[in-house]
């Protein structure tokens, strides 16, 4: 008799951003003339950049070539684009990280999903309180949690964000073995301090823990002095690895690359205490199950570390940074607190009320859509996501919509 993987009947409801489709989708049946606007998930809407789309074509013609078809390519990915990451995404900043060090994959959901695959089942994992889903949801698959109730699983450590200590947490009092970050922060848009991070690293040192850094938003950061990489600390290649998308970056949602980076020094341990290397780990895990980014796809992400590529991906983030801009100015004047939205495209809003209720009333009195911050965790109750990746005119719109409404 073949048999299920009974965690997975842990899982609470649907997946967020399914559930919030279902409601859409409802909502379009009832009043199918009505034109909605979603601020909700956070997909862009800007074409690639110009020198992505040169490249990509470039690459697409090789492929019709004799001399120049590639079928299978490496799976760590193509030396041309993790030796670029490596130099200017890295060392430019001071952080020592090689071409080596760097694995190209189709999605950092995928990497961050995937990565808890090569740790024990018996480990404690600490995890922020809102929280982007998949990290919580792949330990549950995993069986790495106890039963739900009250908002949250047993086994897990909720670091809870909140505005007392400004969406930041603080290392736990208690032992944890590994550690999910994510900066700036998805959802509540909160950015993390040099020194707020150092705290992080040294406290994973200390306890010979693991921190998973996601750092997908990194280029929206505008406020030089904040970290764009946890390898901008000294001793994090020992106790951190990061996590990063072309996705927001460079409009690649829909093309699919991003890369996860392990260091060579970053160690871990088996039950007999045996050191072992997860760069080494890790590879054994990516060439099993991974067949490698597609060779255009790859040569578009190395066009946008070209100097015109460089700008024309500054011109994107900058354009759906005028809309958080924008969203974070009217609802502040409609009375709502706001975090976000100055060095990340999320603007988290204190609803004041249930936020699914909230998330309703946008959807039928406004036709916009939001995130409900419950959807997130026990702590996103009464808050609100709100994305800035759409076109600045219906930006616009939803902004006076909301105004009519409130």
């Amino acid at each position: 008799m073949i048999k299920i993987n009974e965690h997975y009947l842990k899982l609470q409801s649907s997946y967020l951003f399914s559930e919030i489709a279902k409601r859409i989708s409802a909502f379009q049946a009832a009043h199918p003339g009505r034109k909605i606007i979603k601020l909700g998930i956070g997909d862009v809407t800007r074409p690639l950049p110009e020198a992505c789309i040169e490249a990509f074509h470039k690459a697409v013609d090789e492929m019709a070539s004799m001399e120049t078809f590639r079928g299978y390519g490496p799976e760590q990915g193509y030396a041309f684009l993790r030796e670029k990451i490596a130099a200017e995404d890295f060392q430019a900043r001071g952080a020592d990280i090689g071409a080596d060090e760097i694995f190209i994959s189709d999605g950092a959901k995928c990497d961050t999903g995937n990565i808890q695959e090569i740790f024990d089942i018996d480990i404690t994992i600490a995890i922020p309180d809102p929280v982007y889903p998949v990290y919580l949801d792949t330990n549950v698959m995993a069986g790495r949690t106890g039963n739900y109730g009250n908002g949250r699983y047993d086994g897990i450590v909720y670091m809870e964000l909140n505005r007392e200590n400004g969406f930041v947490p603080e290392p736990p009092r208690e032992k944890v073995d590994l550690i999910y970050l994510c900066f700036p922060n998805n959802p509540t848009g909160a950015v993390i301090k040099k020194e707020q991070l150092r705290a992080w690293v040294d406290y994973a040192a200390q306890n010979k823990a693991l921190i998973l850094y996601d750092a997908a938003y990194e280029a929206f950061i505008r406020d030089d002095s904040l970290p764009r990489s946890i390898y901008e600390i000294e001793g994090a290649r020992e106790v951190a690895l990061e996590f990063r998308s072309f996705s927001k970056t460079a409009g690649f949602t829909g093309t699919r690359c991003a890369f996860a980076v392990v260091p060579k020094s970053c160690r871990a341990f088996a039950k007999n205490g045996q050191e072992h290397s997860l760069n080494a780990l890790w590879n054994r895990r990516h060439t099993t199950k991974f067949n490698g980014v597609s060779y255009p796809v790859q040569r578009a992400a190395e066009a946008v570390y070209s100097a015109e590529g460089r700008a024309q991906v500054k011109g994107l983030t900058d354009y759906y940074m005028k809309n958080a801009a924008l969203i974070g100015k009217e609802m502040t004047s409609l009375g709502f607190e706001c975090i976000g939205g100055e060095n990340s495209p999320y603007i988290w809003v204190d609803a004041k009320m249930d936020s699914w209720a909230f998330f309703d009333t946008l959807l039928e009195e406004a036709g916009v859509v939001c995130t409900p911050g419950a959807g997130f965790g026990k702590c996103g109750e009464g808050f609100i996501r709100i994305s800035a990746f759409n076109h600045y005119e219906n930006v616009e719109e939803a902004m006076r919509r909301i105004k009519n409404i409130i």
